[in-house]
Order: C-alpha cells, then sequence, then structure tokens
C-alpha cells in the first residue's frame, strides 16, 4: 500500500448487521483466520450509500436492502494488515437481504457476536473498539 502521512487516515465504511434481537452484531472470518466487520475503504466520489453495497457483493455476495443515512459509530485505530497505516472506520446500520453468504478470501464465516462470545476470536482493531462501545439500547 502506498505510504499515508501521518495526519491522513484510510476511511473504511463498515455494516453493522444486528441479530433479530438487536444485541449483537455480524462480523465475518477472513482466510487468515481474523475477524472483521463487513465493508471496506471508501471509493472516492461515492457516499457509503452508495458504496457499502458493492463492498457486501464483492466479500459476501450479500445485497443490501437498507443503509442508515447516518453512521452509528466512529472507530479509530491502527491497521492490522499495515501498521503505519491509521484507519478510520464509519458504521452504518444495515440490513441483508438474507445471511446466505457466498464465501471469499475476505469472509469464509459469519458470526453474530457481543463480548460474551468472542473468546478465543482473534480480531482486528475495529471489531475490538467496537465491542468496547457497542450499546444495544441504541439500536432499538
Amino acid at each position: 500500500m502506498k505510504e499515508i502521512p501521518n495526519c491522513f487516515y484510510r476511511v473504511s465504511i463498515k455494516a453493522l448487521v444486528l441479530n433479530e434481537t438487536k444485541d449483537k452484531f455480524l462480523l465475518c472470518k477472513e482466510e487468515d483466520g481474523r475477524w472483521e466487520l463487513p465493508g471496506g475503504g471508501l471509493e472516492w466520489g461515492m457516499s457509503p450509500q452508495e458504496d457499502l453495497p458493492r463492498e457486501l457483493m464483492e466479500e459476501m455476495g450479500l445485497k443490501a436492502t437498507s443503509i442508515a443515512e447516518n453512521p452509528c459509530y466512529f472507530i479509530t485505530g491502527q491497521s492490522t494488515n499495515y501498521p503505519e497505516v491509521k484507519i478510520a472506520n464509519v458504521l452504518y446500520e444495515t440490513k441483508l437481504e438474507h445471511l446466505d453468504f457466498t464465501p471469499s478470501d475476505e469472509c469464509i464465516e459469519i458470526r453474530f457476536v457481543n463480548k460474551d462470545d468472542v473468546e478465543g476470536m482473534e480480531l482486528f482493531d475495529g471489531p475490538k473498539k467496537l465491542l468496547s462501545i457497542f450499546n444495544p439500547d441504541n439500536h432499538q
């Protein structure tokens, strides 16, 4: 990846897909065994509502049926793959048509989780930080 200056963040848009009771959120297991939120880098000139459906289709073969107009969480941290790169994850509550995903190198398994479910799971920085601030009451 081309070096990004220290004063810049790589912005990724992430889907916050909640279970029916809205007390857990969806993570994707990548081919290397680590768990991440679905989504990816925001393409230049696109809105999150335009670009997140593309990311979900590429990673999981799933169609978004709705994406919130406003973000529900904003998380910053270090890129796991590129430690010199700072990341900003902007999360949008998202609904999917179904959960019958198509595996890819970015998603070989999916699972709904909360703090009690992640013991032994290797998580990217974004999901770790989300687990510390996730509040189901904000999504009722």
